[in-house]
């Protein structure tokens, strides 16, 4: 089929999605009344159905006294008896797939379930939109003259009980539209690969050729790929190599630390950058403006929004409020009900709305300390539990700690960098280092993930604090006593680099 041909018919398409996007534009709140209550019709007459008495329920009011929030450690048996293939325990058409991600308190990893529905109209109908809004802004672009560039995750996808389960981009390419697969590089063979390094190999070699005119995927892992890309071919940016290269969408973590070496291996001004914001539970927004870090809000996507103010998270006056009621520059903690039956769902994100008309948002960070800068998802519980372990084994002592990522820079690796006050330090650091890095890696899925064989992550760095440092650095900050601690885990440098300044005075 000639080009202008796919083009007219592909821009057909998305102009007419773009007038259902208006309707929630428009009227955002009815949208997301009118959702709410579909999603309760077509559950009733599951279990949580029954329980809660979904038929009864009139009003947000009722929904909100009736229903529980929850977290995935309360959910996690139903989950179990769906992975082993009961249906209609929290929605009513059965839940064949389930997205592996980084795991919680209480398990390495987390079976996030994946209807039929939500991958239908949440993840590919917010690829469709994804292109919607960046053809709307750019209707001179030459997008589908060539392949999209993705890269998914690393791991394959299992069979148990009649259900499957892998990461969620191994999911969304193995029931890839015709569409998608068509105008995507490189091929599903090829994607869903398992061993890491021997698919970033047959990544370069598959795709070099190609006309690629946009890239799709995790900043991190992308920025690994890329630069294997300039070492196989000895070119200095990407445009000797792909010249009608003209956007990334990236989405996963925040892009902050690799912006810079983005703009240095792509130098023009006119290339753009679109972020998303996904998860293994839904597709959440979308950068709807070209040079803009604000996200869209996707209000008819089966997801239905609620958000806890953060001033109130935890307390006994925890509150939580629709998107009716939401404030700007306030942090939330989102909260979901979607058509996969998660049912007041804590994702453990904390947002903030730029704009209410249309309803804008950026990501803020987590309700827990963690870091996540390379897709990791190292939370607080891990680095606790990983610490204990390793400190029974050495006879070590802790006093305080905090952690911070150490950036890629050019082509060095990211890492993990501690700071550790022992009151009875290990006699060997760096058996110390290994046994903590193992540690890790048992607890978490992702971060096991990162370290496979270095290509994301080195193994942590681990320094000595001399006594007191950190009381002596919440003393210079006029924060001792109260409620005042040392931060555990920070996705910025913030902290690390005052106390290893202080630390060496």
């Amino acid at each position: 089929m000639p080009i202008p041909i796919v083009n007219s018919i592909a821009s057909w398409f998305l102009k007419k999605r773009f007038h259902q996007i208006e309707l929630f534009l428009k009227y955002p709140n009815e949208v997301q009344n009118e959702l709410l209550f579909s999603l309760l019709k077509l559950a009733k007459d599951t279990e949580i159905g029954k329980q809660y008495d979904f038929a009864s329920i009139k009003n947000y009011k009722e929904f909100n006294e009736r229903l529980p929030i929850v977290t995935y450690e309360k959910i996690q048996p139903l989950i179990e008896r769906s992975r082993n293939g009961e249906h209609n325990i929290f929605w009513p058409r059965p839940i064949r797939w389930f997205a592996k991600s980084s795991g919680t308190t209480n398990a390495k990893s987390k079976f996030i379930p994946v209807s039929s529905d939500s991958l239908e109209d949440c993840h590919y109908a917010a690829s469709k939109d994804l292109l919607c809004m960046y053809l709307n802004n750019n209707e001179d672009s030459q997008l589908f003259t060539g392949k999209s560039l993705r890269l998914g995750g690393s791991k394959e996808l299992y069979k148990e009980n009649g259900t499957v389960f892998g990461d969620l981009s191994a999911i969304l390419i193995d029931n890839m539209p015709f569409w998608a697969e068509f105008s995507s590089t490189p091929s599903s063979k090829v994607s869903l690969m398992s061993e890491w390094e021997a698919k970033m190999q047959a990544i370069v070699e598959e795709t070099i050729e190609e006309n690629v005119t946009s890239l799709a995927g995790v900043p991190s892992w992308m920025l690994v790929l890329l630069n294997k890309v300039l070492d196989k071919t000895g070119k200095d940016h990407l445009f000797d190599i792909w010249p009608n290269l003209e956007v990334y969408f990236h989405g996963g973590v925040s892009f902050n630390p690799y912006i810079e070496q983005y703009r240095t291996i792509l130098p023009k001004k006119e290339f753009k950058f679109y972020e998303i914001y996904n998860a293994s539970e839904g597709f959440f927004a979308i950068q709807d403006q070209n040079y803009s870090g604000d996200l869209l809000l996707m209000l008819d996507y089966g997801i239905f929004y609620e958000f806890i103010p953060m001033d109130t998270y935890g307390s006994k006056e925890e509150k939580v409020i629709p998107l009716s009621e939401v404030e700007l520059n306030t942090n939330y903690a989102l909260v979901i009900t979607t058509n996969a039956g998660l049912w007041r769902y804590e994702i453990g994100d904390t947002i903030r709305f730029v704009s209410l008309s249309p309803h804008r948002i950026k990501v803020s960070g987590r309700t827990k300390h963690h870091i996540n800068v390379f897709g990791e998802e190292l939370i607080i519980e891990n680095a606790e539990d990983a610490l204990k372990k390793v400190c029974k084994r050495t006879s070590a002592e802790i006093v305080d700690y905090t952690a911070a990522p150490i950036f890629m820079k050019g082509k060095e690796k990211g890492a993990h960098e501690w700071i550790i006050e022992f009151k009875k330090p290990p006699e060997d650091l760096s058996y110390f280092e290994e046994l903590f890095d193992n540690a890790l890696k048992s607890l978490n899925s992702d971060y096991e993930a990162k370290r496979y064989n270095n290509m994301t992550l080195n193994k942590p760095k681990i320094h000595c604090a001399r006594t007191n440092l950190f009381y002596d650095w919440l003393k210079e900050h006029n924060k001792l006593g109260g409620q005042h601690k040392v931060p555990r885990l920070s996705n910025s440098r913030d902290y690390i680099d005052e106390l290893l300044l202080l630390n060496n005075v």
